[in-house]
């Protein structure tokens, strides 16, 4: 297996994370390297927390969007079909964001030391 394929990843939560890091680390403050690190993980952690909490909140929008056409609430199905992409699209991505974490996460407790 080849863990390179996760440098093609391009997300807005990563690459936030990586500024983040980088203009921690350029503004003079003296860190160790487990530190900075850390505050790497903590920052795409964050990151990925809140990408989590969109698609739910899409998948919520879409759901929500159902039942409005479903007891006739809504003026126009466009409305449901938006929803129901962007939650499609949303739960695609975290998906595949999971699958390829999970991916490196067995190539790397594969590895011999």
């Amino acid at each position: 297996m080849d863990i390179s394929s996760l440098n093609l990843i391009n997300s807005n939560a990563i690459r936030n994370a990586y500024q983040n890091s980088t203009i921690g680390a350029m503004s003079g403050q003296t860190q160790t390297r487990a530190d900075k690190s850390q505050d790497v993980f903590g920052a795409f952690l964050d990151a990925a927390i809140k990408d989590i909490s969109q698609t739910n909140a899409y998948l919520s929008d879409a759901e929500n969007e159902k039942i409005r056409f479903a007891i006739g609430e809504a003026e126009n199905s466009h409305d449901l079909t938006i929803a129901m992409q962007k939650a499609s699209a949303a739960l695609d991505y975290t998906i595949a964001i999971r699958d390829k974490f999970l991916e490196a996460y067995k190539e790397i407790m594969q590895m011999q030391i």
